[in-house]
């Protein structure tokens, strides 16, 4: 896939000879696939820039004529940054960006970019789950009214891919309006045997290079699960773990609505009294502490019905309770993003959460309520009945959320400090604040969660006890989905005692433990690690090593030998590989002549034959880290999180972990900013390996790190007026369904 800035060439369409316009010519699509910029909100961008003839950088003054007859030409910054419109009304457009010189203004030149339909937002479902000849209906939907573009669908045994793949595709059918955005379904059917694994739709937008893939697991067992359904308007009584939010949680612009969002309703919580309460995020309920007691909370939220807010003619949301109480953003005493809304005779007062019990015979996966009888298990920290458990590290948990159904992973980090940004506005325009929140959960493993499932329930997956309430997330440069938690014992703590509502005592509304039938996608962490190719910087640093490394070697003592290898705890850092016996006890240093190690234990038959693994994580099975080397780590962390945080903005979270280079030992897990990547990223940070996530710093509303950048949920439309909602509320119907 080109990037813009080389896709059409560089010279000026149209100069006076004393200024030129780099790119001169170019296409883009309304989503940007592809592009090689993005703006500091995470909007993709094109970069253009001024220079004199005599080849100095020009002062001028940027503008954009032409494009699309509704939707206009997009706009374009001050320092030339332009962003295409949201979407088009006709197959393409051409815009017209020209820079005048600021001392002469009759000194111009001019650009031309064709803008061609990408993507609306991600494919519906993003991810789902299918036994042998399951079927599965999938739909794209293009950032375009009328015109002729289509969807072209093909498989891929991967997600960057174009071929291979299991099973078989049925033909494309689109259907296209003027009034509402272009979708195109196709149907996919599972091959009928199956062993466990994934196959990949991957659609492409047959006018414009903007390409999105859906992942669907494969399973023996034959579990079917469709995150779609989670989207819908359910039917009454209404189960948590759906599409859900505020029904004033829209963007306006001259009055009209361009904008929504919304998450997911995560779970059933009772006071001491016995009253019942959805529990969901604030930034899902309360909208980022913008929100008045009393506002309608409605399912599904308004993202997943055009931005019609309840009461609307057309609008297919239903009441499901009245926002109560949350946990206030602005305060810095408070840890936790929660919200709960007093509900009404539409929910389930079981606390049924989609897809958290068994498979049923037509293979799909019945609600369930979470476990809240607290059976102590060997692994459990502790427990309270109704109050939930202690997460511990590689804790297999599971969420059901509104973007990505039932997903199941591990714990990957505990004890985590993380800074994540909110705003007032749904397109993130508007910025609000950004919270360091400490003692956090973090939870990775491919299409985990995604932007939507905020506010979900994560539960241990071998009882259903409540661990922790997702929050924030997104994905990092291998492609894994890296999410946060709240501890749900800081979650119900903090609603008794800084809420809006009288001090009270909250515990979860459930029911004896029982195990979550998981679905689990698998991480690929260290597997894009070990694919990455090394530059040869890093090739040559870890060779220059292994002087030093072979001295290591002492097969008497355990050390079986010595090779070189790429790092999984630092993504294209090459590292020295030593290969232990698989029963010695050994400490193996961190760090040879600065280049980082794996401890990889083995036979010495296997490294003089050469089949000896390359990875300490190759077997996909995690060894066992003595919980007293965790407390160390955690120790460690609590000492230095703060200031490392301080010293280098471009981390924003500290973690604890486990090392995959030696997973044995802990690890200081960094989350960096990708924008920018210190120049060195220590391999040892007081006396502990590190592990370093690179994604986009964590927003709540959207995930950055996605080739595919979702932009506005709705064709805008007249804003709602309060006095006909409250009538139509007062009767409680809604009106003619116009879809």
């Amino acid at each position: 896939m080109c990037l813009l800035a080389g896709c059409g060439g560089g010279a000026s369409a149209n100069s006076n000879g004393a200024l030129s316009i780099t790119p001169g010519i170019g296409t883009i699509d309304t989503n940007c696939t592809g592009c090689n910029a993005t703006s500091s909100s995470g909007a993709a961008v094109e970069q253009f820039t001024a220079a004199l003839s005599s080849g100095g950088a020009a002062s001028v003054t940027w503008t954009v004529s032409g494009g699309d007859a509704n939707s206009g030409p997009g706009t374009i910054t001050s320092s030339g940054q332009y962003t295409p419109p949201s979407y088009l009304t006709g197959d393409q457009a051409s815009v017209t960006v020209t820079a005048a010189l600021s001392s002469s203004s009759s000194t111009t030149a001019t650009a031309v970019v064709t803008v061609t339909p990408g993507f609306l937002q991600p494919l519906t479902p993003e991810n789902a789950s299918l036994g042998a000849s399951g079927t599965l209906s999938l739909s794209g939907y293009l950032a375009e009214l009328g015109g002729t573009a289509g969807i072209t669908y093909g498989l891929s045994s991967t997600a960057s891919g174009s071929s291979g793949g299991l099973g078989t595709l049925g033909a494309s059918t689109c259907t296209r309006g003027g009034t509402a955005f272009t979708y195109c379904t196709v149907t996919y059917t599972a091959p009928a045997t199956i062993s466990t694994g994934s196959t990949f739709i991957v659609a492409t937008v047959s006018s414009s290079s903007s390409r999105a893939t859906s992942e669907v697991l494969l399973n023996t067992a034959g579990l079917s699960s469709n995150p779609a359904s989670h989207q819908t308007e359910l039917a009454v009584p209404i189960f948590m773990g759906s599409s859900g939010g505020n029904n004033n949680d829209y963007d306006t612009s001259g009055g009209q609505v361009v904008d929504c969002c919304g998450g997911t309703l995560g779970a059933l919580v009772q006071n001491s009294s016995g009253a019942q309460y959805l529990l969901s995020a604030n930034h899902v309920l309360a909208r980022s502490d913008q929100a008045a007691a009393g506002e309608d909370i409605v399912q599904p939220a308004l993202i997943d019905d055009n931005c019609m807010s309840y009461g609307q003619p057309g609008a297919a949301t239903a009441l499901v309770g009245t926002l109560s109480g949350w946990v206030p953003l602005s305060s810095s005493s408070s840890n936790v993003d929660a919200a709960i809304a007093a509900v009404n005779s539409n929910v389930d007062t079981r606390g049924n959460i989609l897809e958290l019990g068994l498979e049923q015979a037509n293979g799909t996966l019945a609600a369930a309520p979470p476990g809240t009888s607290c059976t102590l298990t060997p692994s459990q920290v502790s427990c309270t009945p109704g109050k939930g458990e202690t997460a511990t590290l590689n804790m297999s948990v599971a969420k059901s959320g509104r973007t990505t159904g039932l997903t199941c992973a591990n714990v990957s980090v505990v004890s985590l400090d993380v800074s994540v940004s909110y705003y007032t506005d749904c397109a993130e325009t508007k910025p609000y604040l950004t919270k360091t929140y400490s003692g956090q959960i973090a939870i990775a493993a491919n299409q985990f969660s995604d932007a939507g499932d905020s506010g979900s329930l994560v539960v241990d997956s071998s009882d259903a006890e409540p661990v922790g309430l997702f929050f924030a997330g997104g994905v990092d440069q291998a492609g894994v989905s890296e999410g946060v938690a709240n501890p749900v014992g800081a979650v119900l703590s903090a609603l008794g005692a800084q809420t809006q509502l009288p001090a009270s005592t909250y515990t979860f509304v459930g029911t004896t433990d029982h195990p979550v039938s998981c679905l689990n996608y698998g991480n690929a962490t260290a597997t894009a690690a070990q694919a990455r190719t090394l530059t040869d910087a890093e090739t040559a640093r870890a060779q220059q090593a292994m002087t030093q490394a072979r001295l290591l070697v002492n097969p008497s003592a355990g050390i079986l030998g010595v090779a070189a290898g790429k790092s999984s705890d630092s993504l294209g850092e090459g590292a020295v590989i030593v290969y232990v016996g698989a029963n010695a006890n050994l400490s193996v240093p961190a760090t040879v002549n600065g280049v980082r190690t794996i401890v990889i234990p083995t036979t010495a038959r296997a490294v003089e034959s050469g089949s000896a693994p390359e990875s300490a994580m190759e077997s996909n099975a995690v060894p066992a880290m003595a919980a007293s080397t965790l407390s160390q780590g955690i120790q460690v962390k609590q000492q230095i999180a703060r200031s490392l945080m301080r010293q280098n903005p471009a981390f924003f979270g500290v973690g604890v972990g486990q090392s995959l280079d030696n997973p044995k030992e802990a690890a200081l897990v960094i989350y960096v900013d990708r924008r920018s990547v210190p120049a060195e990223l220590p391999a040892t940070i007081g006396g502990l390996r590190t592990r370093y996530v690179i994604m986009d710093r964590l927003h709540v509303t959207r995930s950055y790190a996605t080739p595919l950048q979702s932009r506005s949920h709705c064709m805008a439309h007249p804003a709602p007026d309060a006095t006909v909602l409250e009538r139509f509320k007062g009767f409680g119907v809604r009106s003619f369904d116009l879809r």
